[in-house]
């Protein structure tokens, strides 16, 4: 088998592998609450997801080094193809039309926008670069998170800041991933040492953070938007600091920025596909307003009366504190009996007084 064909082998495999994890941490967000949905460490089946992330990952970079950026990048973005039949067939998470045209297009605009980057010249991220480009990191992850606690009452909106968090988190740590390879090109030296724990907060941060956002969002939405975002940003760090460009100079510019709107538009549809089903499951459950004006009250009869107000054995009433109960007229159903021979019950056990039922006097009334 040829170096190209190895490549692409182990792409594919990376992709399932990739979209194996996604649909396991999908599956523990359901059922993680308060402080798991970031790490919940004692679940099993969050191990499986970080271990089948960490294959694929592996399998990522032995593809990149068998075989071309320009081809092995983009099918990269083959997990969300991957996830969706995957996630049907073994959880019976079925997607919808608008899921899979959304998926279908947020794959089709990566695959192109990757595969018209140029190729440069093996560069490296100076000490001033690297810290600038460690800060802005953080505070943009910062800034995502804080958005995403702030709108946590509209579970799609708050998966898609957090998916959009990790995949800036996850492409950093390419960035730096690619400086440290390019470093030790000329020997290990222990000034890698700060890049190389930068890789391992972000790619932490970027599990993480992944993790949180399948919570209470479905498996699309979030995962699209970490498929794209992630080599989205490695790209613009690649164009704007590695001198990494368009092919075809203007043509391949203008064609590039056009895949990032079909890119766009499928996240777009992913999230409003997710927002209408919201909708939908929060419609359903409105309880039906019945007018309280055209229920039937029921007029109070002297059995319920004396079936609700028991008069303890040990309590006498004095006769100078007895008032006569009347029953109105136009309250009393058929069965009501005589006011008059409706007792005068006490509520000695509370107050030592009198008590005296009333019922009902108005239709718009009704007992809880």
């Amino acid at each position: 088998m040829s170096a190209l064909a190895l490549s692409v082998v182990l792409s594919f495999v990376s992709a399932v592998a990739y979209a194996g994890g996604a649909i396991v941490q999908e599956q523990v967000a359901l059922s993680s609450s308060g402080a798991q949905q970031y790490a919940p460490l004692r679940r099993p089946a969050w191990w499986a997801a970080v271990a089948l992330n960490g294959l694929g990952a592996l399998l990522h970079v032995v593809a990149l080094a068998c075989g071309p950026l320009s081809l092995v990048q983009p099918l990269g973005a083959l997990t969300i193809v991957f996830a969706l039949p995957m996630a049907a067939l073994f959880v019976g998470r079925k997607a919808g039309a608008t899921a899979w045209r959304g998926a279908l297009m947020a794959t089709v605009g990566l695959a192109g926008l990757l595969a018209l980057v140029g190729t440069s010249g093996a560069r490296s991220l100076d000490g001033p670069q690297r810290v600038a480009a460690a800060v802005v990191t953080a505070a943009a992850v910062v800034t995502l998170m804080v958005a995403a606690r702030a709108v946590h009452r509209h579970p799609a909106v708050r998966s898609i800041l957090l998916a959009t968090a990790a995949g800036v988190a996850f492409g950093m740590s390419s960035v730096f991933t690619k400086t440290v390879a390019v470093d030790w090109t000329g020997g290990v030296s222990a000034a890698d040492l700060p890049s190389l724990a930068v890789i391992g907060v972000l790619a932490t941060a970027g599990m993480l953070l992944s993790q949180a956002s399948y919570r209470g969002a479905g498996l699309a939405a979030p995962l699209a938007t970490l498929t794209v975002v992630n080599p989205v940003v490695a790209a613009a760090v690649g164009i704007t600091m590695f001198g990494e460009t368009f092919r075809y100079g203007t043509t391949g510019t203008a064609l590039a920025l056009s895949c990032g709107v079909v890119a766009a538009g499928g996240l777009i549809l992913l999230t409003t596909e997710r927002l209408a089903r919201e909708q939908r499951d929060a419609g359903g459950a409105v309880p039906v307003l019945v007018d309280a004006a055209s229920a039937p009250v029921p007029a109070p009869t002297a059995e319920l009366l004396l079936a609700e107000l028991k008069m303890p054995d040990d309590v006498t009433l004095p006769d100078d504190m007895t008032v006569p109960a009347v029953v109105p007229a136009a309250a009393a159903g058929p069965d009501a009996l005589d006011p008059a021979a409706v007792p005068v019950m006490p509520y000695a056990p509370f107050y030592g007084g009198p008590y005296v039922p009333l019922p009902a006097t108005g239709r718009h009334l009704a007992r809880s």
